[in-house]
């Protein structure tokens, strides 16, 4: 379909291209025969100018002729001034001569007559060849910068033309390769589709015969060893429990507590409108401080002081309604057994309100029939008693609803299933007509306070009272107003919930077998609770994948795990080596430093004088060994020199005798704490290196997945970018394809509205016809 489409749409294009084709050849033909007319006309002007030049010339020349005779007409003139006095002078002698000069005279004139005639002319001539030039002029130049705007504008034409050509073909070009491209991809999903659905028909083969294998070895199994089928009969269906759906029981127990604040709200306002009407009764029109009341009224104040026996027990069926719905039950129309019990309260309080419905009307007949009574006060008190009558029916209209809903639980032959809905809906209606009646008794009644308090006998005690009766009729509107709308925004989950029930029947047969159902639900539920057991705790899933994260990203991997212990192995079997060495030579250098003590005990025993000297040379050995720091501290202390036949012993006093002993024990502290202190530093070096090396391999670790995440997002980019483009082709087309079936939906239309207007001529034409005729017959 999508190839045939833009197919068509490529045949459109096509000859929308051949039509922009011969309109660009047509183009060019005119722009070339416009370049020639501008080419011919340069030519024609080129020629003027040299025309006009040539004039020019002559004109210059005249006009040097011109001044040439003007000269010689002054030099003529002023000969002739000079010669005629000579003439008068010279009168007489010479006629001759004057007839000779005037002669002369008159041929100078008449030459000069003919050159001034003929410099006129030339004038004229010149004058009107130079106007006439200036108006070639003008109109050619004026046509050559209409044909020089012209061409332009051709030359615009041209180049957006051609630009749009190259455009169309660039566009053609793309949707060819598009096209091209999505013809690939369509052959190859269509490949891809046949060897699916080859595969699927093989797979549908291979599950029909298994399907059907097993289908067979369950019906053996059900046939040999199932008793009976539970679900065949409705009488047993009806006992098997449905399942449990605790959204539907949140969502019943959250209407019902709202259904239960609505109707207190109501027993609220009744048990003050009907308090509140007492009281009222006992004031007006006759106060019963002052004067006794009427029988009648006495028997409805005391009707009506026996308000709340009735109207409480609304609130409680509601409220034992509302605790029977819990979470483990199953809330249908069949379950509500409690709904009975509200249905009964209701009725009650009907048989209330029509016990006190003649009370109440013949009370208001007795206000009307007062001498204290208007005529506006009676309209109000007659509006009054039609509408307590009109709530009454309302009220007994509601109660027959709520007795049909309430039977499905107590006699299941009393309402049909498929009536659930429209008793439902009833309910909504009797509802919204209740708050309706409300509106009403509260403006009437609101018309009515007002009339009583402008009258002169209105006392404090009955504008309180009406005050309390008129705010207690707005509560019961606001209530009746809030019942109505929370039913009816209500009402589709009521009627969808209808159909929750057991599985593969129509609902529950009885309520015999619904509380049946309800006891198999609580055993069932307590088989499962004793079969529960505690879950050992497991790692959350986000602490769990964190810590997979940090698998494969830190140093506690299982390789660096165990080249760290082969490495710590290796050290420790080194240590202990050197452990052993330096034990070995602390050995050797105690039974060294034994056999020296014992030699210089053996020494001193022998000889005083020896010993000394054994001494000495001992100590010389020693300080000598010891370093230059002992013995620069003996050179500071003062000498003691003894002598003796070995030599000369230079010692310190006996209080100041080094002890050989405690400077070994120095020494060998000494080296013992700079061993412990290298060994130290080269853990520290060690166990930073490896840490180092760890972190290493983590980061090295983490550059690889991040490179990884890189390139899947890349690729994703990619794809991402990919399907916008073709979304944005696609788009295009139907927004092509919608403009074009626009277009000739359009034309359609306009070519409809032609032939109405043609067939609406031909009956106007046809009408005047037959009146025509019908004139002419009637003349005939």
């Amino acid at each position: 379909m999508a190839s045939a489409e833009l197919q068509g749409k490529y045949q459109k294009l096509a000859q929308e291209y051949s039509k922009l084709r011969a309109q660009n050849q047509v183009l060019k033909k005119g722009v070339v025969d416009e370049q020639a007319n501008s080419a011919a006309l340069k030519e024609q002007l080129k020629m003027k100018d040299q025309s006009l030049r040539k004039l020019q010339q002559e004109m210059d020349s005249l006009t040097f002729r011109n001044l040439q005779l003007a000269k010689r007409v002054e030099l003529l003139q002023d000969e002739l001034a000079l010669s005629e006095p000579r003439g008068k002078k010279n009168k007489k002698s010479g006629e001759s001569s004057s007839q000779l000069s005037q002669e002369q005279k008159t041929v100078f004139d008449e030459d000069l007559q003919k050159k001034i005639e003929e410099n006129e002319r030339l004038h004229i001539q010149f004058f009107e060849a130079d106007e006439q030039h200036k108006h070639v002029e003008a109109e050619l130049r004026s046509r050559l910068a209409t044909l020089e705007t012209e061409a332009a504008q051709h030359q615009a034409v041209v180049d957006g033309l051609t630009r749009k050509y190259m455009e169309t073909i660039e566009k053609l070009q793309n949707d060819k390769a598009k096209l091209e491209v999505k013809s690939q991809t369509l052959e190859k999903e269509a490949k891809e589709c046949r060897l699916r659905t080859e595969e699927c028909q093989l797979q549908l083969k291979n599950l029909h015969e298994d399907l059907s294998g097993r289908l067979e070895e369950s019906l053996s199994i059900i046939n040999e060893k199932v008793p009976f089928n539970d679900t065949k009969y409705s009488q047993y269906n009806a006992l098997n429990v449905p399942l449990h759906n605790r959204r539907h029981q949140l969502k019943m127990r959250d209407i019902a507590g709202q259904a239960l604040a609505f109707v207190q709200d109501l027993v609220t306002a009744l048990l003050n409108f009907h308090t509140y009407t007492e009281q009222r009764i006992q004031i007006f029109p006759v106060d019963s401080a002052i004067d006794t009341i009427s029988p009648l009224n006495q028997k409805f104040s005391q009707y009506l002081h026996e308000n709340a026996s009735y109207v409480r027990p609304l609130e409680e069926g509601m409220l034992h309604l509302f605790e029977s719905i819990t979470e483990d039950t199953v809330t249908v129309l069949e379950t509500t057994v409690k709904l009975k019990t509200f249905s009964e309260h209701l009725t009650s309080y009907i048989c209330f309100l029509r016990k006190i419905l003649p009370y109440q009307l013949k009370s208001l007949e007795e206000e009307c029939e007062s001498s204290l009574c208007t005529s506006a006060l009676r309209a109000r008190n007659l509006e009054l008693s039609q509408d307590m009558k009109k709530m009454t029916a309302v009220f007994e209209k509601l109660q027959t609803y709520i007795a049909l809903l309430a039977l499905p639980s107590t006699e299941p032959d009393g309402l049909l299933r498929t009536n659930y809905s429209s008793v439902l809906t009833n309910v909504g209606a009797a509802l919204h007509g209740f708050h309706d009646i409300m509106k009403d008794i509260s403006k009437h009644y609101s018309q009515k306070a007002t009339i009583e308090h402008e009258l002169p006998t209105a006392t404090q005690k009955l504008i309180t009272t009406n005050d309390c009766i008129l705010s207690s009729v707005v509560a019961l509107t606001n209530g009746a107003g809030k019942i109505a709308s929370f039913f009816s925004n209500n009402l589709d989950y009521f009627i969808a919930s209808l159909s929750y029930g057991p599985k593969a029947a129509s609902g529950f047969i009885s309520p015999l077998s619904a509380e049946c159902m309800l006891q198999y639900k609580k055993k069932a539920a307590a088989y499962m609770k004793s079969l529960r057991k505690p879950l050992l705790e497991s790692v959350p899933y986000e602490e769990a994948l964190a810590n997979r994260r940090i698998l494969l990203s830190s140093t506690e991997s299982r390789e660096g795990l165990a080249q760290q212990v082969q490495q710590s192995l290796e050290k420790i079997s080194k240590l202990e080596q050197e452990k052993e060495h330096w034990m070995l030579e602390a050995q050797l250098a105690k039974i060294k430093l034994e056999k020296e003590n014992q030699r210089i005990a053996d020494k001193l025993k022998n000889t005083s004088s020896g010993q000394l000297v054994g001494l000495a040379q001992e100590n010389a050995a020693v300080s000598n060994a010891a370093g230059q720091d002992e013995a620069t501290a003996k050179a500071v202390s003062e000498p003691i020199q003894s002598t003796s036949l070995i030599g000369t012993l230079t010692r310190t006093s006996d209080s100041e005798i080094p002890d050989v002993e405690s400077r070994e024990d120095l020494i060998k502290n000494h080296y013992m704490a700079r061993i412990v202190e290298l060994t130290s530093q080269l853990q520290l070096a060690d166990s930073k290196s490896v840490h180092f090396y760890a972190e290493c391999r983590a980061l090295s670790k983490r550059l690889a997945l991040a490179e990884k995440s890189k390139e899947a997002l890349t690729e994703e980019m990619k794809l991402a970018s990919q399907n916008i483009s073709r979304l944005q082709d696609e788009l295009t087309t139907t927004k092509r394809s919608y403009e074009d079936q626009l277009s000739m939906m359009s034309d359609h239309l306009c070519s409809m509205n032609e032939t109405l207007s043609k067939q609406r001529e031909e009956i106007d034409t046809l009408k005047m016809s037959s009146k025509g005729n019908s004139k002419k017959n009637k003349s005939r």
